[in-house]
């Protein structure tokens, strides 16, 4: 299921893209096209919009989330009805969310109205990342708030009243208790939101249809594949693409993950 794909994909990038007649192999002719050829300023281009999509998002995602995972965290009349409101948004699809924001943030709409200001949101470069990072970060925050509440559920009250006796705020608490026990439950859910945001296609496709340098590496396989027929530059770009995720993952786990693991591992002995 996973591996005849990928083998498949990457066995045709090896090929080349003449309309009309059999695919002549090439070797890394589209690889090089890619990397250093015609299609380079647009795939490159295309990589710092991903990488300034995923750590702008992330950063935002996991100070909100972490924020919503608190406040659903503590024990007030209408807790249950708060924990699902804030769910809402991630279970909307995203393609609805993108069309959502995409009227909201419309010259006309209501972010310009509540602003006094008529702000082209997806008329120019800046201000249409700024409205798809908005975007991205209002669905999938509720997520990383999931996972932390998660997390936090599991640290006994116990913890909390022994750090109240001893005198510690607030703030203090959060340092020294809550984020080192929820750490392992932070560093899972950025990870997975680290894997959707350097795969993003469907919300900058309906907000720009990368236009104003939002176009994304997802977009662009797309692009060659489907919209200008170009099977073998699509599967290198493809295979680009899952090298690039798959390294930033594993460097990830192997740095975090490991450290996580080995504090556990440290305070179980």
């Amino acid at each position: 299921m996973i591996g005849y794909p990928v083998v498949r994909a990457l066995i045709r990038s090896l090929y080349g893209d003449r309309i009309g007649t059999e695919p002549q192999f090439i070797g890394l002719q589209n690889y090089l096209e890619v990397l250093v050829g015609s299609e380079a300023p647009g795939f490159w281009s295309a990589l710092s919009t991903t990488l300034f999509f995923t750590v702008t998002t992330l950063l935002l995602e996991l100070v909100i989330g972490v924020a919503m995972a608190l406040v659903m965290n503590r024990a007030f009349r209408g807790r249950g009805i708060v924990r699902a409101v804030v769910l809402v948004p991630w279970a909307i699809p995203t393609a609805v969310c993108a069309v959502l924001w995409r009227w909201t943030f419309d010259a006309n709409g209501i972010v310009n109205h509540l602003i006094g200001q008529q702000i082209l949101w997806t008329g120019s470069e800046w201000p249409a990342k700024w409205a798809i990072i908005f975007a991205d970060t209002w669905k999938t925050a509720p997520f990383i708030a999931l996972l932390v509440l998660a997390g936090l559920q599991t640290i006994s009250q116990e913890i909390y009243e022994a750090a109240r006796v001893d005198g510690a705020g607030a703030v203090r608490r959060f340092f020294t208790i809550i984020l080192p026990l929820v750490r392992p439950a932070i560093v899972v859910a950025v990870l997975f939101r680290m894997l959707d945001v350097l795969r993003i296609y469907d919300l900058p496709q309906i907000f720009t249809h990368g236009a104003n340098n939002t176009e994304t590496l997802s977009m662009i396989v797309v692009e060659q594949s489907i919209g200008n027929l170009k099977a073998g530059l699509g599967s290198a770009l493809s295979t680009l693409t899952f090298l690039i995720v798959f390294a930033i993952a594993f460097l990830y786990i192997r740095v975090l993950g490991a450290r996580v693991m080995g504090d556990r591992d440290g305070g179980i002995e």
